[in-house]
C-alpha cells in the first residue's frame, strides 16, 4: 500500500466530547528512534513538551498516540512519522480521544481505542481509505484498554475492572460472534502475537511478581516463562524467540528458548537520562519511550 494511503484516515465525525479525567494530567514524555544496524544512531521524532507515547514501527513509519490540547482540553490524537519524508501526520483530528494504534491483519487500516462521547472506551477500525466511514469492531465489549490481533480473525484485550477494586483481566475473542474469554488477571499493557510460534503474548502478575507469559489458543495453553524486574510491564520482540524490555534506561533481552539468562542489547543513557518504558522494533529500528522528569 502506498504510504500516501497509509497515512491519511478517515477522520470520523464524532459528537465533541471533553477529555476524560485520565487525560488531564498526562504525563510528559518523548519518543526516539534508534537504529540498530552496524552504525548505531538514535534521535527524537517527538517533542518533549507533553504526551508522546504507543509507538508502533512498521515498514514505511511509526505510528503512535500524542496529546494535543485546545481552550484549557487535552485529548489524544493518533500520528505517523513517515521514514522517507521524515515529516509527521496527525492521522485523526477528531473531538475525542484515540489511542493504542495498531495495524488492522487485512492492511487497509488501523485499529484503536477510541474513548467514545459516552465515555465508553471501545474498540474501533480507521480505514486507510477515506472513502470508507470507521466502524466498531464490537459493539459490546468494553473498556478495552489494549488490544493485540493474531492471524485468525481472532484477538487479545486487555479489559478494564468494572470497579476500582476489580482486576483489570485480559480476554480472547473472535470477529465471528463468539464471546469473550478470561485468560488471566492482573495483567500488563503490553499485549503481542508471535505468528513463527502462533502465539499471544502478555505480562500479568503471580505472587507479586510481573510475568512475561505466552498463550496458545489450540491447546488453550498460558506458559510462563520469566519474571520481568519490578515495575516493568512493557516489552518487545526483537525475532521469533527474542523479547527486549527497559529497565531505566537500558535494554536487555532474553532469549524464550533460555529465558533465565539476561543480555544486555543497549545503554541508552546518552539519550535518555531519565526512564524508559514502552519499546517497539522493526527490522533493525527500535522506538522508546523516554519519560520526562516532571
Amino acid at each position: 500500500m502506498p504510504i500516501s494511503m497509509r497515512v491519511k484516515l478517515a477522520v470520523c465525525l464524532f459528537a465533541f466530547a471533553s477529555c476524560l479525567p485520565a487525560y488531564s494530567a498526562m504525563p510528559k514524555s518523548q519518543i526516539w528512534l534508534a537504529e540498530l544496524g552496524e552504525h548505531f544512531s538514535a534521535k527524537p521524532i517527538t517533542e518533549n513538551t507533553a504526551y508522546f507515547n504507543q509507538p508502533l514501527v512498521t515498514d514505511s513509519g511509526v505510528y503512535y498516540t500524542a496529546e494535543v490540547s485546545a481552550d484549557g482540553n487535552s485529548q489524544t490524537d493518533l500520528f505517523f512519522y513517515d521514514f522517507q519524508s521524515q515529516n509527521t501526520t496527525n492521522l485523526t483530528q477528531s473531538p475525542v480521544s484515540e489511542y493504542s494504534p495498531t495495524l488492522h491483519p487485512n492492511g487497509e487500516g488501523l485499529t484503536t481505542i477510541v474513548v467514545e462521547g459516552s465515555g465508553k472506551q471501545k474498540l474501533w477500525f480507521y480505514p486507510f481509505d477515506q472513502a470508507t466511514k470507521p466502524s466498531r469492531v464490537f459493539e459490546h465489549i468494553e473498556p478495552v484498554g489494549y488490544h493485540a490481533w493474531g492471524s485468525n480473525q481472532d484477538l487479545i484485550m486487555f479489559i478494564l475492572g468494572a470497579t476500582e477494586s476489580a482486576p483489570h483481566t485480559l480476554q480472547y475473542t473472535d470477529i465471528n460472534g463468539h464471546l469473550p474469554q478470561i485468560l488471566a488477571e492482573d495483567i500488563g499493557r503490553t499485549l503481542s502475537y508471535n505468528r513463527a510460534r502462533d502465539v499471544f503474548a502478555f505480562t500479568y502478575q503471580v505472587n507479586g511478581l510481573m510475568w512475561f507469559a505466552t498463550y496458545h489458543r489450540e491447546s488453550d495453553h498460558i506458559q510462563r516463562f520469566f519474571a520481568l524486574p519490578s515495575q516493568v510491564q512493557d516489552y518487545t520482540w526483537l525475532d521469533d524467540n527474542k523479547v527486549a524490555y527497559a529497565l531505566d534506561n537500558k535494554i536487555y533481552y532474553r532469549d524464550l528458548n533460555a529465558p533465565k539468562k539476561v543480555h544486555l542489547l543497549r545503554n541508552l543513557r546518552s539519550y535518555c537520562q531519565t526512564s524508559i518504558s514502552r519499546l517497539s522494533f522493526f527490522d533493525n529500528k527500535l522506538a522508546f519511550v523516554c519519560h520526562s522528569e516532571d
